[in-house]
């Protein structure tokens, strides 16, 4: 660990790494901001099992956030640092109930502090579900490539592979995916075809974000074994096929039409992984004056350096509303 990052450390009023029970299973959390006094941000990471780019590792990475926010850093459950076989049970609403639990747990802690969710991908899903219930500790919520309906198997997806050239045996295999049957060899082939054909998960005219400085952070860690580090790419929820199954057949309609508290929806212009076209629809035909989504411009689903930049930028405008 480099003697900037040790000093960022050094100078954060918090900077812990905790244990709550959430769902009844304890879990570590990293707590860390410059201040104490500052807005709470609670931070649910994509996938499932993907907790990148803010996870429990992250102590002292991250001062352009932890400088504004206090950040809440959590791998959840079945990946990263709480890596561990998930059985039958953990499904969307474990994983929401635990999200809900977090939520409590930091209210505790900061009772007067204003509480923001930021959820990506995945993430969105567990941040809307878990408003139903816990809308009143929340003041808002940022989100990045929120998820709607027909996550993957959808018309944009297809017609824009077709577009770019994938072969028709390849197509007529996709277009036979089904969520009930969903296969990690399915996920496999319809990730690869959308991130070589497609401008779908990266836009290759975007500014990248420094995802090798990231990598190198979490492997000099103070808080992470090399286990937990390989557990952010080969884990439990990335694998787990009932989730996938889940998370394929969701429709969030109408519990994103009804939500009560400010909602800021960042997408990328050519992400149709939570497809970009279908949000802007719902979000106009909503009537939901918390509702509102800003287009970033050359980025797809995984957020580059714009895509940061514009998550951060909300966010200060979330705290500030």
């Amino acid at each position: 660990m480099n003697k900037r990052r040790k000093q960022i450390i050094k100078e954060n009023e918090i900077s812990m790494m905790y244990t709550f029970s959430l769902g009844k299973i304890p879990q570590k959390v990293l707590i860390e901001g410059k201040r104490k006094d500052l807005p709470v941000v609670i931070s649910l990471h994509g996938g499932p099992g993907t907790p990148v780019p803010f996870s429990a590792g992250c102590r002292g990475l991250f001062p352009m956030f932890t400088d504004h926010f206090i950040m809440v850093y959590w791998d959840q459950l079945g990946c990263g640092i709480n890596n561990r076989e998930l059985k039958p049970q953990f499904c969307v609403e474990a994983f929401t109930e635990m999200t809900i639990d977090l939520i409590a747990e930091i209210r505790k802690l900061f009772p007067d502090n204003k509480l923001i969710l930021f959820g990506m991908s995945w993430g969105s899903v567990l941040a809307l579900k878990a408003l139903q219930k816990a809308w009143k500790d929340v003041d808002a919520t940022v989100i990045w490539g929120q998820v709607l309906r027909k996550l993957l198997l959808n018309d944009e997806v297809y017609k824009t592979l077709e577009i770019n050239g994938l072969s028709h045996k390849k197509m007529q295999k996709i277009r036979a995916i089904t969520p009930e049957h969903f296969r990690e060899s399915d996920m496999r082939l319809l990730t690869g075809s959308i991130r070589r054909y497609t401008d779908g998960y990266s836009n290759k005219k975007g500014l990248r974000a420094p995802i090798g400085s990231i990598i190198c952070g979490l492997l000099t860690s103070p808080d992470y074994q090399l286990k937990d580090f390989k557990a952010i790419m080969i884990n439990a929820a990335a694998a787990d096929a009932h989730l996938w199954t889940e998370l394929l057949q969701m429709d969030l309609t109408n519990e994103l039409s009804a939500v009560k508290v400010p909602y800021y929806i960042l997408q990328g212009d050519t992400d149709i992984v939570t497809s970009t076209s279908d949000i802007v629809k719902a979000v106009a035909s909503s009537g939901n004056s918390f509702l509102s989504c800003r287009i970033v411009k050359d980025s797809g689903h995984i957020p580059g350096k714009e895509g940061m930049d514009a998550v951060y930028e909300t966010l200060v405008t979330a705290a500030k509303a």
